[in-house]
């Protein structure tokens, strides 16, 4: 038998788990948690762990110069880098709503990359007709 440590990430109490697993990494045991959702979590964590992006975008056009997106659903946390590497390759141009899309199906993994806050088009911004979006 093995034991595991980890911080549980479901709410911000961040339970300190112990997990107990088996010669065959089958969990038997997990404490610490001070509800029920720590042990699903533990036990998500040691076979498929998972996380939801949050990043910014080069925005044109707009009020800000970055514009926060998120992932639609969590990805797997072995692809986090390779899902920054498709979101440092774009650039949008204002307005932007919240909930447009910015990337669909990123990396294949079934997963959208999302506006996460709205941006009107400002007047004023020197932007030329040859300064438009366009991805790297």
């Amino acid at each position: 038998m093995t034991k595991k440590e980890m911080a549980c990430i479901v709410c911000p109490m961040s339970c300190h788990l112990e997990v107990t697993l088996d010669d065959n990494n089958n969990m038997i045991e997990v404490i610490g948690n001070t509800c029920k959702r720590g042990e699903v979590y533990a036990k998500s964590e040691l076979k498929n762990p998972v996380r939801m992006l949050t990043s910014t975008v080069k925005l044109e056009g707009g009020l800000y110069k970055r514009l926060p997106v998120i992932t639609s659903v969590n990805i797997p946390k072995d692809k986090l880098f390779d899902v920054m590497k498709e979101i440092n390759k774009i650039e949008v141009c204002a307005p932007i709503k919240v909930g447009d899309i910015i990337i669909s199906d990123v990396c294949g993994l079934h997963a959208d990359i999302v506006a996460s806050r709205s941006v009107e088009r400002t007047d004023g911004d020197n932007r030329t007709e040859s300064n438009t979006c366009n991805s790297k």
